[in-house]
């Protein structure tokens, strides 16, 4: 929201989208069922996620970078939101450096965990659950928005942004079992 916006009352219903179009940022009009609108929706999905994770006691410690996550996914979600024929509207910026962070919060928990020897399970834990379960939205995240590439510009930072993420998110996962002194639900395949 930009500072002239702030303190303004927002509606919450517009009746705009009742007959199944809705608006992308720079007023172009599309159906809700256009892949550029799953796009940012699943974004929506996964940042819910990550303030699941937020949310859990053992995730304290990482309470900012997960808030920090939540804000570049509303960046991300900003950028897929806007119509990529108009390019005078103003939104925020994903940066490299946003990617680079991801990778030093892996580095840095990858250092504290054993090596990874087997496909592990999720569960084991609530906690880790719900850790899987970002993962595995963001991966969605990752499909749907290399779809809308595939078909219109989208920047190459928030495909290896939601890539670096889900990797976090797994070795989070890793890190979050470790923490809970729970062991990780390793993968037996059975024999024939």
């Amino acid at each position: 929201m930009s500072k002239e916006n702030q303190g303004k009352k927002m509606k919450i219903y517009t009746k705009t989208g009742d007959e199944g179009q809705t608006s992308l940022l720079g007023g172009t009009r599309v159906p809700k069922f256009d892949v550029r609108i799953d796009a940012y929706g699943t974004v929506d999905e996964l940042n819910s996620y990550i303030g699941m994770l937020g949310d859990q006691e053992v995730n304290w410690m990482r309470a900012e970078i997960l808030k920090e996550i939540q804000d570049r996914l509303f960046t991300i979600g900003a950028d897929l939101a806007t119509d990529p024929a108009k390019q005078n509207v103003k939104k925020p910026d994903l940066l490299k450096s946003d990617i680079e962070m991801l990778e030093k919060q892996i580095d840095e928990m990858e250092k504290a965990l054993p090596p990874l020897t087997s496909f592990i399970l999720p569960g084991g834990h609530t906690s880790v659950s719900f850790g899987h379960l970002a993962r595995t939205v963001c991966r969605r995240t990752e499909r749907i928005v290399t779809e809308l590439a595939a078909m219109e510009p989208v920047s190459e930072l928030i495909i290896q942004y939601l890539n670096r993420l889900s990797d976090y998110l797994f070795v989070l996962c890793r890190k979050m079992a470790q923490e809970l002194n729970v062991n990780e639900v390793i993968w037996n395949p059975r024999n024939k």
